[in-house]
């Protein structure tokens, strides 16, 4: 574990720091759906994401669902360091959207490491200040992009994330992810495919160009 953190988390220059991550925190691996935050529970682990991706949304009481963003290699969850360190439970779960190793820390021990070790407050202010502008996009998009708009975004997301040209993914997680209705993304995907943009297969989209 101690070259996956000096690969993924060079900002942990503190010697002690990665000693208590070396000694307290473990590796795991998780597969596309699992999920990793459950809202409405407390805190048990911060997440460091190894490789993979991690979905991070927002349920309503009705259980319809919005995409807030993604945790990549090198990142963790901002919402789960505020909710721990606020003592409250998650408003926000988070879904592997892909095969992906994780490392988790015990929430118990960052308890004072924002005091204690300079690189862990630099690693979290940075983490909050990527966090604040992805949800700053989010709202944007929401409140002023056509809702194709927010497709080939979300498809060039994807595309970047999963580093691969063929995304596994039906039209309904696309819909839940955008917060509207299967049909419309269907019919959507249907315009793009019909400019050359994507091709349809079933439970599968292959991206052969955005203009």
């Amino acid at each position: 574990m101690e070259e996956l953190l000096k690969e993924y988390f060079p900002v942990f220059s503190d010697l002690e720091l990665r000693n208590q991550l070396l000694n307290n925190a473990k590796l795991e691996k998780f597969e596309t759906g699992d999920l990793i935050l459950k809202q409405g529970s407390y805190i048990h682990y911060i997440p460091l994401l190894i490789s993979g991706s991690v979905k991070v949304v927002r349920e309503d009481e009705e259980g319809h669902e919005i995409f807030l963003y993604y945790i990549k290699p090198g990142e963790s969850c901002a919402l789960s360091f505020s909710a721990y360190m606020n003592h409250r439970k998650s408003e926000v779960k988070a879904i592997c959207d892909e095969d992906t190793q994780l490392i988790l820390i015990p929430s118990r021990m960052i308890d004072g490491w924002l005091q204690a070790y300079p690189s862990w407050q630099q690693f979290a202010l940075q983490l909050y200040d990527i966090r604040f502008a992805e949800l700053l996009n989010t709202v944007e998009s929401v409140a002023f992009k056509k809702m194709d708009e927010r497709l080939i975004e979300y498809l060039k997301e994807k595309l970047h994330l999963q580093q691969t040209d063929i995304l596994h993914i039906t039209h309904h997680q696309i819909a839940t992810d955008l917060a509207t209705s299967r049909e419309v993304i269907s019919r959507l995907l249907k315009q793009l495919e019909n400019k050359g943009m994507i091709k349809i297969s079933r439970n599968s989209i292959k991206i052969i160009g955005f203009m």
